[in-house]
């Protein structure tokens, strides 16, 4: 039952397709598809000789292809090419709230200067120094709490008048986010002046 078979037996088929006379094809006989274009077969045998042929090329194709797309989104982000901008930054409802936040001063991104400056205080041992600026400390994040609030309801409005029929999920907290670097380490970097509205 399991055993291979004879070579007699694996020879047999072979005869008698080998004895049956091979009809030539009609030329004129439709071939039951149409003919490709040239263009199509040339682009097809172009895809076929870029494709790698074992595990390994086709890792370091897709590593230098992600390399490529990091570039180019490095590129947008010092820019502003929408095109190429990350998901979380792309659109123009996410440009105008980037542009909101630009184009004002905010209490958010003198946080980390202030916060060197009171580090520096809170080490000298001298007890209303230290008073100071624990004082600072409390002033700072009031002041932050206070702006934030500021600018989510404000460019609430504005994004309710400017686009009232966009997905406004999140933006508000993405322009909240944006207001806690400073202006000259957000990305993608600022496209309006201070003082110029958007």
């Amino acid at each position: 039952m399991f055993r291979s078979r004879s070579k007699d037996e694996q020879a047999a088929p072979a005869k008698v397709t080998a004895d049956q006379p091979q009809q030539p094809r009609d030329p004129q006989a439709p071939k039951g598809r149409p003919t490709p274009k040239r263009s199509d077969s040339q682009s097809q045998r172009r895809a076929r000789a870029h494709t790698p042929t074992n595990r390994k090329d086709a890792a370091k194709a897709q590593r230098e292809a992600r390399r490529a797309d990091m570039a180019r989104q490095r590129e947008a982000l010092a820019n502003g090419d929408e095109r190429y901008l990350p998901v979380r930054d792309k659109g123009p409802v996410r440009r105008f709230a980037r542009d909101y936040v630009d184009s004002r001063w905010c209490v958010a991104e003198f946080f980390l200067p202030m916060a060197v400056v009171i580090l520096v205080l809170t080490m000298i041992r001298v007890p209303s120094i230290q008073s100071i600026a624990l004082l600072l400390w409390l002033v700072i994040i009031v002041l932050i709490v206070l702006d934030s609030i500021l600018i989510w309801f404000r460019l609430s409005k504005r994004l309710q008048e400017k686009f009232p029929n966009e997905n406004l999920k999140g933006v508000k907290a993405y322009a909240v986010m944006r207001t806690l670097q400073m202006r000259r380490l957000r990305l993608p970097k600022p496209q309006v002046k201070r003082g110029q509205r958007p």
